[in-house]
């Protein structure tokens, strides 16, 4: 295998110290093909390069190397750590591989615990008007934290925060309206009306009082809810005491709707109060981890994610290990180790990680070092740990069923589409489908969209959008030669196919197998005079006309190439597929037509972007007309009257603003 590599390569191979660290394998186009870690780095990367390994996955991969890059480190720890940075960086195509999610969403609680509620009276005794810094209000969040507020969490979906917030109106009452809305509040809101806040807006609540609410909330969501009952049931015993009886039945009210919750959400009174459990299912070549959240003891609900690359990131790792342990890794604990460390690099980290599958102290030792704290893993649990183990398992064979469905549907309208249409591609899994379609409003802001199709799924990170200029307004015909122009044309200019449609604009691409066109004959007739211009294969072209009454379902294929047209039917999967890719293309051009007409409608053109503008006279302009459409509608007498604009530079504000 080693003949196949530059000597070059194989002598800073050689070279490599006997050191713990982080290497990168590179192929001849510069693309990351894997990210590995050693503790013995020449050990480790020689072991890729004595041996042959034929037709393997990890013969494939080692004949693509061109390139090495290392990075020793002091540890096997920052090894670990490093080495998954890297691969959620570089998305290489030997490692498993989990993408990036949104944010986890969490419950805030304004203000710092440091800083409690002023309280709501003036010096003479009597009740001041209360402001929103008194009185904490409950927030849902996503985003960065900060030492402002107090934040809880994170949660596994936006629906578990606001089921959350929720609850602790029903039970504590605390306000969730805005700042702004609180300050200009003269009599109760419905939420008050309804029992779900304690009115601090128009002072129906002391600051203490609201105080004593807002760390009640706290500690309910700490876990401390018989602590919380407790020091309700004592703050009710004094009122009455005290023959306050209103009072007390008030926090009577508020320890019943506790206890109904509490008896509701199934709160169990053992010790663990912030736990992840973590579930993993490996079937057919793809992976579900199901990632389940219990905080303050109370079970949030679960999330699911798949990785990518599974069967070839785990041929490469069985590689891996074996050169430094006596067997093979289970494909299973590679997909949870590898979540494990790629998920928690940036996501807060409970002290109890419960898990479907054995992992390595390596990992959970490194974990523990970058994190400051004691994160202990648990494999076999008991009790009520066994059920939520379970609970998770269960999720994570159901929604990997529900992909392995789903992407067998996928792939067999792929196949229904490449039949209908007699096309022979090379790989079914590489077919490729440009989609185009074009959107204006009366003409404005024309906009033309491409959508591509390729791997049996839409690939959203390939999309573009074309603005059409130096066209009559409404020229459907004359847009979708400019926009199929500027697609292909390069590719045929050089002679060869184009370059790939990355969001980085990296990588090589081919022309589509199909492309497709929203529209009849008209459309049709102007691709296929663009793609006789370029002299590119017409066969590829393929309109989607709409069919009687433009009823969904009815719509046929018109081709470019001569052929009859072809109407598949209201139930095939063919025409499921050619819609789907269709209507994706009609929501791209809508959306981005939407956009680029709202920004010149609220002045596209902005004054800040005119040469010779500057703040002074941008203020006076939009004082004088009233704002950028004021200006926009103003004649060049008119500006050239404003303080400070000259003649020349008034005609040069209506040309950019017209």
């Amino acid at each position: 295998m080693s003949e196949s590599h530059s000597e070059q390569l194989l002598a800073q191979v050689a070279a490599l110290p006997p050191l713990p660290g982080v290497y990168r394998y590179f192929d001849a186009q510069d693309g990351v093909l894997y990210v590995g870690k050693a503790r013995n780095l020449k050990k480790r990367v020689s072991s890729y390069f004595q041996k042959n390994h034929g037709g393997t996955r990890i013969g494939h991969m080692i004949g693509k190397i061109a390139r090495l890059e290392t990075t020793v480190v002091r540890s096997e720890a920052e090894a670990l750590l490093l080495e998954n940075n890297l691969i959620k960086r570089l998305n290489p195509r030997y490692n498993i591989l989990f993408r990036d999610d949104k944010s986890y969403p969490y419950l805030k609680i304004t203000g710092s615990p440091d800083q409690p509620g002023l309280a709501s009276t003036s010096a003479d005794g009597r009740p001041s008007a209360p402001t929103a810094a008194q009185f904490p209000r409950m927030a849902y969040y996503r985003g960065a934290v900060d030492r402002r507020h107090r934040y809880f969490g994170p949660y596994p979906s936006a629906w578990a925060v606001k089921e959350s917030i929720q609850l602790l109106q029903k039970v504590f009452r605390l306000r969730t309206c805005e700042d702004t809305v609180f300050a200009n509040r003269t009599r109760p809101c419905l939420l008050y009306q309804i029992k779900r806040c304690s009115g601090p807006c128009v002072n129906l609540v002391s600051g203490p009082d609201y105080q004593r609410d807002v760390e009640n909330a706290e500690a309910f969501l700490h876990g401390e809810t018989h602590a919380v009952l407790a020091e309700l049931e004592q703050r009710m015993m004094q009122h009455a005491d005290r023959l306050e009886f209103e009072q007390a039945a008030e926090l009577r009210n508020q320890m019943s709707a506790l206890s109904k919750v509490l008896h509701q959400q199934s709160v169990e009174t053992i010790s663990d109060k912030d736990v992840d459990i973590l579930a993993v299912r490996v079937q057919g070549g793809r992976a579900c981890v199901n990632l389940a959240m219990v905080r303050g003891g109370r079970h949030l609900g679960d999330r699911a994610y798949f990785p990518s690359h599974v069967e070839d990131a785990s041929a490469v790792q069985d590689f891996d290990d074996s050169s430094e342990q006596q067997e093979c890794t289970p494909v299973e604990v590679q997909v949870l180790e590898a979540f494990i460390a790629q998920h928690y690099l940036d996501v807060p980290v409970p002290a109890c990680l419960i898990t479907s599958h054995p992992v390595g102290q390596e990992l959970t030792s490194a974990l523990s070092q970058q994190k400051g704290m004691k994160i202990a893993t648990v494999h076999n649990p008991r009790e009520q740990r066994r059920v939520w183990l379970e609970m998770a398992e269960k999720n994570a064979e159901i929604q990997l069923a529900r992909l392995l469905a789903e992407e067998g549907s996928q792939q067999a309208r792929t196949r229904a589409l490449v039949e209908a249409l007699d096309l022979a591609p090379d790989n079914l899994d590489t077919f490729r489908v440009e989609c185009f379609d074009v959107s204006h409003t009366a003409g404005e802001s024309t906009q033309a969209s491409c959508v591509v199709f390729h791997h049996h799924k839409m690939q959203n990170s390939e999309y573009r959008r074309y603005n059409i200029d130096g066209i009559t307004p409404g020229d459907d015909y004359a847009a979708m030669r400019q926009v199929l122009m500027r697609r292909y044309g390069k590719m045929a200019e050089a002679g060869r196919d184009p370059p790939e449609a990355t969001p980085r604009g990296g990588g090589a691409q081919r022309l589509p197998d199909l492309v497709l066109v929203d529209g009849g004959k008209g459309q049709v007739s102007m691709a296929r005079e663009v793609f006789a211009e370029l002299g590119l294969d017409l066969a590829v072209i393929v309109g989607v006309e709409k069919g009687e009454g433009r009823k969904v379902g009815l719509e046929e294929l018109v081709f470019a190439d001569g052929r009859d047209k072809v109407y598949l039917g209201r139930d095939s999967a063919a025409l499921m597929l050619v819609a789907q890719i269709r209507d994706e293309a009609h929501r791209f051009a809508i959306t981005g037509m939407r956009a680029r007409r709202a920004k010149v409608r609220v002045g596209g053109s902005r004054l800040e972007e005119i040469p010779g503008i500057g703040a002074k006279k941008r203020a006076r302009l939009l004082q004088r007309f009233g704002g950028v459409r004021g200006v926009a509608a103003a004649g060049v007498d008119d500006i050239a009257g404003v303080e400070g604009i000259s003649r020349e530079l008034a005609e040069e504000i209506y040309r950019a603003l017209h």
